[in-house]
C-alpha cells in the first residue's frame, strides 16, 4: 500500500528538465568590410615645358627620387639663345639712343636758359628724351622675356618626390604644358580603393580605416577618407576613394598593393546560438525561460540574418532576456526547467 502511494505522488511529480541558456545582451552589430587597393602618393603632378621645342634630354627615369630644383630634362635652347642675344643687342641700340637724346635735353636746357632756342626746340628735345626712355624700358622687358624664355628650356622638380611616369623621350618635339615626368611628391601617402555604391551609404562606426600591406600584414597604417569620387567607373561600377594615411611606414611604397577593414556602424541587435533555433506557426521561434517561475515559453522572433553559428534577431527579444539553447526539442510549453551554469 505504500509503496503504491509513493508511485503515485512521483507520477504527480513535474518533469524539471535540465537545460542550458544564454541571457541575451544588445551588442554592436558593426560589419567588418574589407577592401584592396593600392597605394599612391597624395599630390602628384605632371611636369611640362612652359615653351615648345626640341627634347634633347631627359635626365631621370621612373623609380627615381628627385629634389626641389634639379633637372630633369631640356629643350634645344639655340632658339632662345639667339633671342637673348637679341634682346640684349636691342637693349643696347636703345640705351645709346637714350644717352644721344639726353645729352641733346641737356645742351636744349642750357640753350633755353640763356634763350638761345625756343621753347619748342626744347619741349622737342624733351619729347625726345621720353621717347628714348620708353625704348629702354621696352628693351628690358624683352631682354627678361627672352632671359626667362631660355631658363624654360630646363625642366626643374619643384619638390621632392618620385617619377612615376614619363611622357616624352629625347629627340621628340613637344608642345607647351605636355607631360615629360609625372611626380608624386613626397608629402602624403593615400590608400586608394574601388569601393561599391552600396558601401558607400552605409557610415563607418569610426572615422578611422585600418590599411594593412598584403605581402605584410604585421605592417599597418590609419588613415581617413579623404576624397570620393564623383563618378563610378563604367565597367566595375564602382567609385574611387582615397583613404589619407597618417604617417605611413616606408614599407608601404608607390604602388604596395593594400588591404583595407572599416567597421560600419549599424543599430545595436540580439543575437542567440543557431541551436536555440526552432519553429511554431510557420515562424522563427525560441523557448525563453521565465526567471521566477522556472518555466518556459515558446516565444516567435524575426531574424534579420543567418550565420552558421549565430543568429541575429531583430524583434522578439528584449535584453535581459534567457533563451534556451539545447535540448529545444524536448521541451513544451510551461515545463519546469532546471538551469545549468552558462558557459
Amino acid at each position: 500500500m505504500l509503496s503504491a502511494c509513493h508511485k503515485a505522488a512521483e507520477a504527480t511529480l513535474p518533469d524539471v528538465r535540465p537545460v542550458r541558456t544564454v541571457t541575451v545582451v544588445e551588442q554592436p552589430a558593426g560589419e567588418t568590410v574589407l577592401l584592396t587597393g593600392h597605394i599612391e602618393a597624395e599630390n602628384e603632378a605632371a611636369l611640362g615645358f612652359r615653351i615648345s621645342g626640341r627634347v634633347i634630354e631627359r635626365l631621370v627615369n621612373v623609380g627615381d627620387r628627385v629634389s626641389p630644383g634639379q633637372i630633369l630634362a631640356r629643350l634645344d635652347p639655340q632658339d632662345e639663345q639667339n633671342g637673348l642675344r637679341s634682346a640684349r643687342a636691342s637693349l643696347a641700340a636703345a640705351q645709346g639712343q637714350f644717352t644721344q637724346a639726353r645729352n641733346n635735353f641737356e645742351r636744349q636746357k642750357r640753350l633755353l636758359e640763356r634763350g638761345v632756342v625756343s621753347r619748342a626746340e626744347f619741349d622737342q628735345a624733351q619729347e625726345g628724351l621720353e621717347t628714348a626712355q620708353a625704348r629702354v624700358d621696352d628693351a628690358e622687358a624683352q631682354l627678361k622675356l627672352a632671359s626667362d624664355r631660355l631658363s624654360f628650356t630646363e625642366l626643374k622638380a619643384d619638390a621632392a618626390g618620385t617619377v612615376t611616369a614619363r611622357g616624352a623621350e629625347a629627340g621628340e618635339v613637344v608642345q607647351t604644358g605636355q607631360m615629360i615626368v609625372r611626380i608624386a611628391r613626397q608629402d602624403g601617402r593615400d590608400a586608394v580603393f574601388d569601393v561599391p555604391a552600396q558601401l558607400l551609404r552605409s557610415e563607418p562606426a569610426d572615422g578611422d580605416i585600418t590599411v594593412h600591406l598584403a605581402e605584410d600584414p604585421s605592417v599597418t597604417a590609419t588613415g581617413r577618407v579623404r576624397e570620393v569620387g564623383e563618378q563610378a567607373d563604367p565597367v566595375t561600377r564602382t567609385f574611387q576613394v582615397k583613404v589619407g594615411l597618417t604617417n605611413p611606414p616606408p614599407a608601404m611604397r608607390l604602388g604596395s598593393t593594400v588591404n583595407g577593414s572599416v567597421q560600419l556602424k549599424s543599430a545595436p541587435v540580439i543575437s542567440v546560438p543557431a541551436s536555440a533555433l526552432t519553429r511554431t506557426n510557420q515562424q522563427p521561434a525560441v523557448w525563453v525561460v521565465d526567471p521566477s517561475k522556472l518555466t518556459v515559453s515558446l516565444r516567435n522572433i524575426e531574424v534579420s540574418r543567418y550565420d552558421p553559428a549565430t543568429v541575429v534577431v531583430s524583434q522578439g527579444l528584449e535584453s535581459g532576456d534567457i533563451v534556451v539553447t539545447a535540448g529545444v526539442q524536448a521541451l513544451h510549453s510551461g515545463q519546469k526547467v532546471r538551469l545549468l551554469p552558462q558557459t
